[in-house]
């Protein structure tokens, strides 16, 4: 991806948490203010879904739910992108939230498509290939 250099001017306080939360992270505060704005902008095209991290790292995040895009979205594919089967697997939530999943999907499939290609490698075999530990013990 190509880059370009802007000036930008920001309060003091802000610098300083930006460049706490840099430190914090092991990364630059070039690196983290782009990934704060990218996550912005993100956020105000898709209302309802904010980023949380994760064992996985950074995510896409139904606000309120703990409940990741990707997952809502592989239910949707599972219902047959049957929007009333999937309002009905996730009984608890609204359809507002429902909808700004899907909506981050339709605005940013490829981020959501790598990370279902990914989940779909764990079959039961990988997992316990890969973490034995994880195996239930026998009594």
């Amino acid at each position: 991806m190509a880059t370009r250099t802007r000036d930008l001017s920001i309060p003091e306080e802000l610098d300083r948490e930006i460049s706490r939360e840099s430190a914090d992270r092991a990364t630059t505060w070039s690196v983290l203010a782009t990934e704060l704005l990218e996550e912005a902008l993100r956020m105000r095209r898709a209302p309802g879904v904010v980023f949380a991290d994760g064992p996985a790292g950074r995510r896409a995040v139904v606000a309120g739910t703990g409940l990741d895009v990707w997952e809502i979205v592989t239910t949707w594919r599972t219902a047959g992108e049957d929007f009333d089967q999937l309002r009905r697997s996730y009984g608890w939530l609204t359809e507002r939230q429902i909808r700004a999943a899907l909506a981050y999907y339709a605005l940013y499939p490829h981020e959501i498509d790598v990370r279902l290609k990914r989940e779909a490698r764990w079959t039961p075999e990988q997992a316990a290939s890969e973490l034995p530990f994880a195996r239930p013990r026998n009594r």
